[in-house]
């Protein structure tokens, strides 16, 4: 009975300390907070009269262009932050301290100083390092950030999650730019290197949307709603001191002069952004967008599941009747969410998703949740596409790790139905999306989006992935080679016999509501 006493014992003083803890490191209080929203739109800055002409042209109606190339997304974020004139309202589940994430902080810090408006929302799992550089600049007049569910113990952070493991597992995933109330770029984006192809760095394959008109006014009520939601803490709150930005501006000089900002600059042929900035009209197509987004309670909580995103998207989803693409980084569609598309395929139903494969996966757990559900969609006639590494590039799940972020690998969140409407925002078809973080995204009515997104899938895409394909029982993997011709291969390609115990144990383990 020794051990039971000792057992007991542990218990009481681990008790004790995580009692402590959360007195010591209480999470602040945000009641009685005023009320911050966004600046009216003025249609005397140089974005406002195009903003103000697609109003009374397309009533109700958002002119949109599709931002798939990861260069021109940083240049055009660059772009209206370098033209903004009264706000920027930026909402971010990553902000990386390298190269491009200096070079976009630091044309906020210059929007600041020249008058502008500055609020950025951060989720705290994402700005590793950054402490005294965010403070010194909350510190400014003009720039204001806030932290979505941050730990208040600082260093070292994860013991946040032993302190408050519910609170800190819930995570803002969403990802929006807003300048002057008149643009607003959403997408699946974080800001870092990875997502833009900055330089040298393994890039993800991922896609944004530009959006002016009535689409702008509904990013921006979103962001407010977020900006003075519960689980949002003002940076002061949880971050003592006023920083400083020393290093910084060494960092960003450093940056400026990298081979990728010469590259950024070289290649800067001007987009819609640009061609925005300067008083231009760019093309776009005029159509009906809805902004999709979690009610930011989720994040405590707070939400019955049938306000969750994931609710809307079924019911959106649920008018499918001829043809289904579907991109999803990370596709653990559970149960439900398996029974859902195999229903649809089963119907007759066209159903394509693109995930990515074992080789080019940064989050090994995920992939092993998809292969739970690989056969059941196979068998009811759902095409799968697993897709392949870039050769040459290192994988991503080899270079950094189980819960890595990133290597040569998809990252992208889209869907479209029918050719004619489609979706592209931060939700992967996995549980953490579903039932965790919090998500948003465009709904946009768009043949042309969603025809051009079906043709990369089927027709790009396609060619350089594995498809898994059921011969009889067994499951074979079809892999199309450069001169056309399609090999096949009968295992799970890379997945070597570790690799599959790894995977056998983490489908034993009850995690799947964390991926």
């Amino acid at each position: 009975m020794r051990w039971l006493r000792m057992l007991g014992w542990t218990v009481l003083v681990l008790g004790i300390f995580w009692v402590a803890g959360r007195l010591i490191f209480a999470v602040p209080p945000t009641a009685g907070r005023p009320l911050e929203t966004a600046l009216p739109f003025d249609g005397t800055t140089t974005l406002g009269p195009r903003a103000a002409e697609a109003l009374a042209a397309h009533p109700g109606q958002s002119g949109v262009v599709a931002l798939p190339d990861g260069r021109g997304a940083l240049i055009g974020r660059l772009e209206l932050a370098a033209g903004a004139e009264r706000s920027i309202d930026a909402m971010y589940y990553i902000w990386h301290d390298d190269e491009s994430g200096l070079l976009l902080l630091d044309t906020l810090r210059d929007a600041a100083e020249r008058g502008v408006r500055v609020r950025l929302l951060l989720d705290d799992n994402g700005i590793a390092g950054m402490d005294d550089t965010l403070a010194a600049l909350n510190a400014m007049e003009n720039f204001s950030i806030r932290l979505f569910n941050p730990s208040t113990v600082r260093n070292p952070k994860m013991l946040g999650y032993a302190l408050y493991p519910l609170r800190m597992n819930r995570r803002m995933h969403n990802k929006a730019f807003i300048v002057d109330g008149a643009v607003a770029i959403v997408g699946g984006r974080n800001i870092g290197n990875e997502y833009f192809a900055f330089g040298e760095e393994p890039s993800y394959l991922d896609l944004d949307v530009l959006g002016v008109g009535a689409v702008v006014t509904d990013t921006e009520a979103i962001f407010d709603e977020y900006w003075n939601s519960a689980p949002v803490l003002a940076l002061e709150q949880v971050i003592e001191g006023t920083g400083d930005l020393t290093d910084f501006e060494a960092a960003v000089a450093a940056a400026k002069d990298s081979d990728g900002a010469v590259e950024l600059d070289a290649g800067n042929a001007r987009g819609p952004a640009g061609r925005m900035v300067r008083g231009g009209a760019p093309p776009m197509e005029w159509t009906d967008v809805s902004v999709v987004a979690d009610n930011p309670d989720k994040g405590i909580g707070k939400v019955d599941r049938d306000q969750l995103m994931i609710a809307r998207l079924g019911k959106i989803l649920g008018e499918v009747e001829a043809r289904l693409e579907l991109v999803s980084a990370y596709f653990v569609p559970g149960p439900r969410g398996s029974a859902f598309f195999a229903d649809l395929a089963r119907a007759g139903v066209e159903v394509s998703i693109l995930t990515n494969s074992w080789e080019a996966t940064d989050v090994p757990m995920v992939h092993a949740g998809y292969v739970k559900y690989r056969r059941d969609l196979l068998e009811a006639g759902v095409r799968l596409y697993e897709l392949k590494p870039v050769a040459g590039m290192p994988q991503g799940h080899d270079v950094l790790g189980p819960m890595g972020s990133s290597g040569a690998s998809l990252h992208a969140k889209t869907f479209a139905a029918d050719d004619a409407r489609v979706f592209i925002g931060s939700f992967n078809f996995d549980p953490r999306s579903a039932a965790l973080n919090c998500e948003m995204g465009f709904l946009i009515d768009s043949p042309t989006i969603a025809g051009a997104m079906s043709n990369t899938l089927l027709n790009g895409m396609a060619r350089r992935s594995f498809q898994p394909v059921l011969q009889g029982h067994d499951m074979v993997w079809q892999d199309p080679q450069p001169d056309g011709s399609v090999k096949e291969i009968d295992h799970e390609p890379s997945l070597g016999f570790g690799d599959r115990i790894a995977v056998y144990v983490l489908n034993l383990l009850p995690i799947e509501w964390l991926l």
